[in-house]
């Protein structure tokens, strides 16, 4: 018999990260949720759950009391230390993503980060998780444009420098069993099609790293995220439901000048799933072609929509656009006999 209930629909903590674990657990609930991405700086410690077995049993116990699973946890900010954090392109704004004793020193955040890095890892197999989400940050993210002049091997010794950092990182995950899944974002080493590939050639397409599909930091850019999904089939460990709605209108610039998310001024904002550009049908089909069987986790950021309705809306639109894949011929039945 074939299983037609589709993919389990997961919400991505990372916005939600004021809530508590049962607070989040009843509200994804109510919403309509099966499962939780766990954020870390939200509803998990993973040093704690790298550590303390009781920690662990009181997670699982939680998630079993509102029939929730967890499919992967999120770990974008400390790994957006690991690969930031360079005294010679210091980014102060890092201080909001580690402990506040370590403002202003980047060796210490970078240190830090690595850490949570690893002890996510021994967290996600402690929990029964087999995929890690992530960021890892890139020191050369701001010679994306070549002004001044970007020479090549600028841009290598940046890949270069992040496989040194990730490298040892990457051996823990091999050693708990656990993927990462870079999810594809500006200020990421890896931000469009190009930079992903140079990215996975440059760890020698190592199987401990993969992709966490998003195609809402695709669409703007004018990428198709059907066609990045078909071309780096092997590699989607995990999948973003998440949209972006252009506003291109002659006056709004594609960079986002400067303005806030959710201003109408700019030529791109997030928006809840449904209400912007991506074709989510589409991508559903290239899903089923290349196999994939994870969860869509919704990571839901709209600053025009509440957000209980807009994360409600979100887990009824998923579950619309959500079918399985045909196992027979829509003619087969054209037969006589």
């Amino acid at each position: 018999m074939t299983d037609m209930k589709g993919k389990e629909r997961q919400i991505f903590t990372g916005q939600w990260a004021d809530l508590p674990m049962e607070e989040m657990c009843k509200t994804a609930k109510e919403m309509g949720y099966e499962g939780l991405e766990i954020a870390s700086w939200g509803q998990i410690d993973v040093e704690k759950a790298a550590k303390d077995d009781n920690y662990v049993k009181e997670i699982k116990a939680m998630l079993e009391k509102y029939d929730l699973g967890c499919w992967a946890i999120g770990m974008h900010l400390p790994g957006q230390c690991v690969g930031d954090a360079e005294q010679w392109a210091y980014d102060p704004r890092l201080d909001n993503f580690a402990p506040s004793a370590l403002a202003g020193k980047p060796d210490e955040i970078r240190a830090w980060g690595i850490q949570q890095m690893e002890y996510a890892a021994q967290a996600a197999k402690n929990m029964g998780v087999k995929t890690v989400t992530f960021f890892m940050g890139s020191p050369i993210w701001k010679m994306w444009y070549s002004f001044p002049q970007t020479s090549e091997e600028q841009i290598e010794a940046g890949y270069q420098r992040i496989k040194e950092l990730w490298s040892p990182i990457m051996d823990v995950y091999d050693a708990c069993g656990v993927k990462l899944a870079l999810e594809g974002h500006p200020t990421e080493i890896a931000y469009d099609y190009w930079s992903t590939k140079r990215l996975l050639e440059t760890f020698d397409y190592r199987p401990t790293l993969g992709i966490n599909f998003d195609p809402s930091h695709l669409i703007w850019q004018g990428l198709d995220p059907a066609m990045f999904l078909y071309d780096f089939a092997d590699r989607i460990y995990h999948v973003h439901i998440k949209d972006a709605k252009l506003n291109l209108n002659g006056r709004n610039g594609i960079l986002g000048s400067h303005i806030t998310f959710g201003d109408q001024r700019r030529g791109w904002n997030f928006v809840s799933p449904g209400h912007g550009d991506v074709d989510f049908d589409n991508i559903i089909r290239v899903l089923n072609q290349i196999g994939y069987d994870g969860p869509l986790s919704i990571e839901w950021e709209d600053s025009g929509m509440e957000r209980i309705f807009g994360g409600t809306e979100a887990c009824e639109f998923t579950k619309q656009i959500n079918f399985s894949p045909s196992y027979v011929a829509f003619d087969d039945a054209l037969k006589t006999d």
